[in-house]
């Protein structure tokens, strides 16, 4: 069947390949499920119910990127334009996160629309060959940045210049742990080398009380207090 769906022989892949990839693929990715919230929350909105919006709004388009375009992309918020949102529209300009939702909405009919009728292609199709890859680049070094600071390995000096953060601390040296196991495993061509590194991370975390384990189920928070909100406007 799933041969048959993902035609997997032609694309010189196979079901092994393709859950290791989806698996490591998602620890990747799944910082966004906090980082998301943490941006969005800085300007009112409700981190829980932001959370479960990031979560239920990923894996539909994943879900439709593999099942409908047969490409393996998983696919999930832009975390440049959050930080756009919160910080510039939001916190800078003072327009309040109701409106800017509705801006978003706005923005997608039209991206929508430019899809339906070909012009999404010919916008990328004329952006040159460098600028494409110098935003996954971009997009790349932004993360990398995210996870240092996260980590405590750079930390905010004066003005807007980062410096070392404490190397002793637990969090940093783990996190150099994290970072040498997978450079190692990549560079020796391990298959899944990021999930491993991941895993190996986390174990590792563990013993030191920088990873806490918090059990695998838990409440899933209410989307009431976002749904909808950029289609309504707030009084005062």
């Amino acid at each position: 069947m799933l041969q048959k769906i993902f035609r997997l022989k032609e694309n010189g892949t196979d079901v092994k390949t393709e859950v290791v990839a989806g698996v490591t693929t998602f620890m990747t990715l799944s910082y966004i499920i906090f980082v998301q919230p943490t941006v969005l929350s800085a300007c009112g909105m409700d981190f829980g119910a932001v959370l479960v919006a990031t979560c239920v709004a990923s894996a539909i388009a994943t879900f439709l990127m593999g099942l409908y375009a047969n490409y393996p992309v998983a696919l999930a918020p832009g975390m440049g334009q959050n930080f756009f949102f919160a910080y510039t529209v939001v916190m800078q300009m003072g327009i309040s996160w109701e409106k800017a939702l509705g801006a978003v909405f706005i923005s997608g009919v039209l991206f929508l629309l430019l899809s339906l009728f070909g012009f999404r292609e010919k916008l990328i199709d004329g952006m040159p060959d460098s600028l494409k890859e110098a935003i996954a680049v971009g997009i790349g070094l932004f993360v990398a940045m995210i996870g240092f600071q996260w980590s405590g390995i750079v930390v905010a000096s004066s003005g807007s210049i980062v410096g070392l953060g404490n190397l002793h601390g637990a969090p940093v040296l783990l996190s150099i742990f994290g970072i040498m196991v997978t450079v190692i495993l990549v560079a020796t061509r391990v298959r899944g080398a990021l999930l491993w590194g991941i895993l190996a991370t986390v174990l590792a975390g563990l013993p030191l009380g920088v990873v806490t384990y918090h059990g695998v189920l838990g409440r899933v928070p209410s989307l009431a207090p976002t749904l909808f909100k950029g289609c309504t406007t707030r009084s005062g």
